[in-house]
């Protein structure tokens, strides 16, 4: 089948909604045209992976193309009609009395069909009145930094056609989110409404920052000090800088929370928070004080960080 969604992203159709999630997000990393400019075939399949990922990742969306009422591409599939469909209609020309006897050429019912319909339809018009249908929707892939996404900000893009649209990253959004503009798809036919624009948001990675849910995550360095006496030091959140406390025998690994300094959403009342996973750095080059200290320290401190997990090991 053409634009098979799910020959698209890889996936069965048994695949589970999480599955087809992880499969786009993977794909996307390896077909960004930014990410992959001298690969020529990237940006076209980019936007098959966006528009197979619009398929899949709403459950009523993707139900319709299970049952084979839109394509791949999310365009309606006409009906298919049998001869049974017109077994009641008053244009069936097997219905006795209406011209054809018991030896008609099939191929002249159908062409009756065929004419009875032209006729109705009027070309351009069905049953007398103006064919009207809404526009199609059109499918875009907007890059967004992580900042911009996670605080929200406003971007324009540019159409095919050379208009220029401006479209509002909200609060919160998150990679593959799709955000819809009302109107700004292709054009309606006979004076119907225009489609809508769908614009599939990925989210730019961060070189700091990293995201779960509603929570940021960072990873903090701090100097051998710092761990071993605590103290007050500075730490990046999205909003900017703010001071954060170490407890005094602080390890590698622990986290600290930042209660809601993390990502807002519209209409929630609540933010989330920045879990900072602390990380001791060492000097590249520790000075022979420092040295001759730790010498001495270790010869009267017979600590072993190692002893529970060696024992847990069992060894």
């Amino acid at each position: 089948m053409p634009n098979d969604p799910y020959k698209t992203l890889g996936v069965t159709k048994a695949a589970t909604t999480e599955e087809i999630k992880k499969a786009y997000r993977k794909l996307v990393r390896t077909s960004h045209p930014d990410l992959h400019p001298d690969d020529a075939g990237a940006e076209a399949r980019f936007k098959a992976i966006g528009a197979a990922y619009d398929i899949l990742k709403d459950p009523e969306t993707r139900a319709r193309y299970d049952a084979g009422e839109i394509d791949g591409l999310g365009a309606e599939r006409p009906r298919r009609q049998y001869y049974r469909d017109f077994a009641n209609s008053t244009e069936n020309a097997y219905q006795q009395g209406r011209g054809f006897g018991s030896n008609v050429d099939p191929a002249d019912i159908f062409a009756e069909i065929l004419r009875n319909r032209a006729r109705s339809s009027g070309g351009d018009t069905f049953g007398g009145r103006g064919f009207e249908a809404p526009g199609q929707d059109v499918r875009y892939s907007l890059d967004v930094p992580f900042l911009d996404a996670a605080r929200g900000a406003e971007t324009r893009i540019t159409l095919p056609d050379g208009q220029s649209l401006a479209v509002r990253i909200p609060q919160g959004t998150e990679d593959g989110q799709m955000l819809r503009l009302r109107g700004k798809g292709a054009p309606g036919y006979g004076g119907g409404p225009a489609g809508d624009a769908l614009i599939s948001i990925v989210v730019r990675p961060h070189p700091v920052f990293r995201r779960d849910g509603d929570d940021i995550l960072l990873t903090l360095p701090i100097t051998l000090d710092e761990a071993i006496l605590g103290g007050k030091v500075t730490t990046p959140t999205i909003d900017g800088p703010v001071g954060l406390t170490v407890p005094a025998g602080a390890s590698s690994g622990r986290v600290l929370r930042l209660r809601g300094r993390g990502i807002s959403r519209a209409g929630q009342k609540t933010k989330g928070d920045q879990r900072v996973e602390l990380k001791i750095v060492v000097p590249p080059d520790p000075d022979a004080g420092l040295r001759a200290f730790l010498s001495d320290w270790r010869k009267t401190h017979a600590f072993d960080p190692r002893a529970d997990l060696l024992k847990e090991a069992g060894i």
